[in-house]
């Protein structure tokens, strides 16, 4: 009887928010959700909430819990890890650097951290350190670098693996130092640039590094792969490379200003275009300033490909563009990301002004997660019809 209840109620509930829509989009929301629950009950997911905007007109979506204890519904206003797609906040804070003349994306980094000037690390571009072609970091900060000076010490001594600006590996410690170079231009600690300046000018009201005491309520609680409560464990450069907490009501509008179907001040437009910017090509997929994009409409296999371990963990040669490709319309930028206890998504088409935002409080198989991405981009599309 409980479960003739409760699939009544969600029954009721799909049918109330679809009110309204015709009949195909109708079925569309209503195969979202039964994909997303089936997703949930698979991989024991407590919570997820997806966000979808076509046009402009947004579209919540929300499941489960926050909390296996607390048991509190999620909603839009749920915060969540958001793991490396914090690293495209990094690129816009950087980019917006440079319409402000701080910085250029062709310095070096030696040039605003003096202690690296003269190293093999300052041959790199902050370009390069911005689209993984640098020369072979690690994908993680080495566990026996446990403090700044160490930190200093080991990218002073870092050697690259090959020439610069030939492979692609995908890696935490130089959108790091994108990030600290970035807050040295702007003179001012990196949080305070990201949190003083680059998330009020967003207008992301509940987006954060630290998340205040006020708004803890709404953080959920992140489960991991053995289903333990698990929340993000700060490390270096934590807050330039995964730091970032917000909601898919927050993630959602900064989807819709990398759209323009949101306005903001003329010089942060133009720098959220110059992460559009291609600078290099692996296979189908175009390297932007850390976004991605891949040519629309995407198959699941060029997504699961584009995402793969191959991808992820191993370095792969790229063909650089000369000249850089200018933003597209007709392609789909995303971004992935993931904490020890909650995946993330966001992906957008600038062509059909549709985008997706997708947030998990477990962290699941990269492959799963691609999976209900594109069941949300499909339901999107439908949308937009």
């Amino acid at each position: 009887m409980k479960r003739l209840m409760f699939f009544c109620l969600m029954l009721a509930t799909a049918l109330a928010s679809a009110k309204g829509l015709p009949e195909p989009q109708k079925a569309a929301e209503i195969e979202l959700r039964n994909s997303v629950q089936a997703f949930m009950r698979q991989y024991d997911v407590p919570g997820v909430a997806i966000a979808i905007t076509v046009k402009g007109v947004d579209h919540h979506y929300s499941f489960g819990v926050g909390s296996r204890t607390t048991r509190t519904k999620v909603t839009p206003d749920t915060l969540f890890e958001v793991g490396s797609i914090s690293k495209t906040f990094t690129a816009t804070l950087a980019a917006y650097a440079q319409v402000n003349r701080q910085l250029s994306l062709t310095d070096t980094p030696g040039r605003h951290l003096p202690e690296l000037k003269g190293h093999d690390i300052d041959k790199a571009t902050l370009m390069q350190l911005g689209t993984h072609t640098a020369g072979g970091f690690p994908l993680q900060v080495p566990p026996a670098i446990g403090n700044e000076r160490q930190l200093t010490t080991y990218l002073q001594t870092w050697k690259p693996e090959y020439p610069i600006g030939t492979r692609r590996a995908y890696a935490n410690p130089n959108i790091g130092v994108l990030g600290m170079a970035t807050a040295k231009a702007m003179r001012m600690p990196f949080r305070k640039a990201m949190e003083g300046v680059l998330l009020p000018r967003l207008g992301l009201s509940h987006t954060y590094l630290v998340v205040p005491s006020a708004k803890m309520p709404l953080y959920a609680q992140g489960y991991d792969d053995k289903n333990a409560p698990v929340r993000m464990t700060p490390g270096l450069m934590w807050e330039q490379t995964y730091g970032i907490k917000t909601s898919a009501r927050d993630l959602l509008r900064y989807v819709e200003i990398n759209l323009d179907l949101i306005r903001v001040q003329p010089g942060l437009a133009r720098a959220i275009d110059e992460t559009h910017v291609g600078h290099y090509r692996l296979g189908e997929m175009t390297q932007d300033l850390v976004w991605e994009q891949l040519p629309y409409p995407v198959d699941i296999d060029s997504l699961l490909a584009s995402s793969s371990a191959k991808v992820i963990f191993e370095s792969n040669a790229v063909e650089a563009l000369t000249p850089p490709l200018p933003p597209q319309r007709n392609v789909l930028i995303y971004k992935t990301g993931a904490t020890r206890g909650f995946g993330a998504y966001v992906a957008f088409n600038p062509s059909n002004r549709i985008g997706v935002v997708m947030l998990l409080n477990r962290n699941v198989p990269m492959e799963a997660r691609l999976r209900l991405a594109r069941s949300v981009l499909d339901t999107a599309s439908r949308l937009s019809r």
